[in-house]
């Protein structure tokens, strides 16, 4: 059995006051720095994607951009952490699609 993780961090759209984060379409904005055009619709890297988790707006950049495009990577983090947003880290089980999360 091949077994394959994939390691992402979650940027969650919650402060760590528990406020939610606004503008509320920051997920897509910050989403939209990779996103491509394809007949006329916007195409979201898999490397940093918009998504909705415990009901609060996130978004999960693989951490492949620490490798691929580190400059963006580590601005990602910084406005984060400027904003006081809770980071979390998220290793897929390619085997068994299980998620295991903790705070960073």
């Amino acid at each position: 059995m091949n077994k394959t993780n994939t390691h992402k961090t979650v940027i969650e759209g919650i402060t760590t006051e528990g406020d939610t984060f606004r503008p509320s379409d920051w997920a897509e904005r910050i989403s939209g720095k990779l996103a491509t055009f394809h007949d006329r619709r916007m195409v979201y890297s898999p490397l940093l994607t918009p998504s909705i988790k415990n009901g609060h707006k996130c978004v999960i950049v693989d951490d492949v951009l620490k490798v691929s495009n580190p400059e963006l990577y580590a601005q990602l983090i910084d406005f984060a952490k400027t904003n006081h947003l809770v980071i979390c880290d998220e290793i897929e089980d390619g085997d068994t699609g299980d998620d295991a999360v903790g705070k960073k």
